[in-house]
């Protein structure tokens, strides 16, 4: 058996049900972002820049779409008879009828102890696969290894008053951590943990098996990185000093969409040096007709431009129609746009046809009324393959979903914070 000094076990099923109608086909880490993205592929490229070619994927809800852009790993050179990519779903163990779910991300990593020990590596890198980020894993292992650690965690400096919004790391002068609180009332510090892990393979393996026999759900955050501490193991915390988002809401996600777009942005998709892959089929070319206007925004292969596009980021084979404007927007591959619409502030999945004259995001900002804690910060939000009639006027926090009919629509109107669930779909 080959030794690997270290592979990546990324943590890829999540539901992401604050990103709501996103994610009602897909999971978290497979929604589109940037244009012809998708959010997985910023870990994975991640990884391969950083010298780890051996990637376990761990599925759970949701997984077809992921499993199909992934494949065998070819866009970020995965592909190799030994390491590679590997997807690592549950499944049902020796003697047992049924598949057991992964309860927590520890428990996760516990159900796939056989894997990481066919591939015997002295260190295993934990990630999450729903942050958009660069990060040179190597330095981070370079740490690790240079402080002797059991577990080195990456951090992020947030500003002390958000602090307590995130699993806190209390260290020493020397970054040594003594105390880890998730979402502290009255935080110490203002080191966020990162969800991204480096352990000693051989301490993090006796800590899950012991924890296995306590708490079915393990979790890092809840269990294993306690134990550790109060077992008095080294661990040290990493801090990470470039950009790094989470893009669980709906505003966090349009917002880091519309970071793009800006004249210097703070994360960069057109460095040579630091590239991020993805599985993406060959295109035709992004046409631009006569009189058609773009501005300051980010437009992918095979999209047709006849109207005017600003500040939005449009995915593959978009078709935004004559007389039509999108302002502020994120339009998904395959979608269409009707001859004069009007689209402001709006997220619109993939496969869309939005009809003629229609108007979305427009009018009040009052909290969708179904899920006012998701939507509530004026974003129209439209779910994958959703259909809207030609002549009808949408309000902002609505949420579309499914072939609509005009009817659906009274007087031609759907208020700010209503929604539509076409075919008896739930949100």
């Amino acid at each position: 058996m080959q030794k690997k000094e270290m592979i990546a076990m990324l943590l890829a099923g999540g539901q992401g049900s604050r990103l709501g109608i996103l994610t009602r086909n897909v999971a978290k880490p497979a929604v589109t972002f940037g244009g012809k993205y998708r959010i997985i592929d910023f870990p994975l490229s991640n990884c391969i820049n950083s010298g780890v070619n051996t990637v376990g994927v761990l599925t759970q809800y949701q997984p077809l779409r992921l499993n199909q852009h992934i494949g065998i790993g070819i866009p970020w050179d995965l592909d190799r008879k030994t390491g590679g990519v590997t997807i690592l779903a549950p499944h049902v163990k020796g003697g047992g009828d049924f598949g057991e779910w992964f309860m927590g991300t520890a428990n996760a990593i516990y159900q796939n102890i056989e894997y990481i020990d066919h591939n015997n590596p002295e260190y295993i890198l934990i990630l999450s696969g729903d942050h958009i980020y660069k990060m040179d894993y190597a330095k981070m292992l370079a740490f690790h290894k240079e402080r002797c650690a059991a577990a080195t965690i990456a951090v992020l400096e947030v500003p002390m008053e958000e602090a307590s919004r995130f699993g806190i790391m209390n260290t020493k002068e020397n970054d040594r951590v003594y105390e880890f609180e998730e979402k502290p009332q009255n935080p110490k510090s203002n080191l966020a943990s990162m969800g991204i892990y480096i352990f000693t393979w051989s301490r993090l393996r006796e800590a899950l098996i012991e924890d296995s026999k306590i708490h079915p759900d393990s979790d890092f955050g809840k269990h294993i990185i306690p134990r550790m501490l109060e077992e008095g193991q080294s661990m040290y915390a990493y801090r990470f000093k470039g950009y790094w988002k989470d893009v669980g809401t709906i505003e966090s996600y349009w917002q880091a969409n519309m970071e793009l777009i800006k004249m210097l942005p703070e994360f960069n998709l057109y460095e040579g040096f630091w590239k991020i892959y993805t599985n993406s089929d060959h295109q035709p070319p992004q046409y631009t007709a006569a009189g058609a206007r773009v501005s300051t925004s980010i437009v992918s292969e095979g999209s047709e431009i006849y109207g005017e596009v600003y500040n939005s980021v449009l995915g593959p084979e978009v078709v935004v129609k004559k007389g039509a404007v999108v302002r502020d927007s994120i339009i998904m591959e395959d979608t269409v746009i009707g001859g004069n619409a009007y689209v402001e502030r709006c997220i619109i999945d993939e496969g869309c046809d939005i009809g003629e004259n229609v108007r979305m995001g427009v009018g009040e900002n009052l909290p969708n009324e179904s899920k006012p804690n998701i939507y509530n910060t004026g974003i129209t939000v439209v779910g994958d393959h959703t259909k809207i009639p030609p002549n009808v006027t949408i309000g902002k926090n609505c949420v579309l979903f499914g072939k609509t009919q005009p009817e659906d629509y009274p007087d031609g109107y759907l208020t700010s914070g209503k929604s539509i669930i076409a075919e008896g779909a739930r949100i």
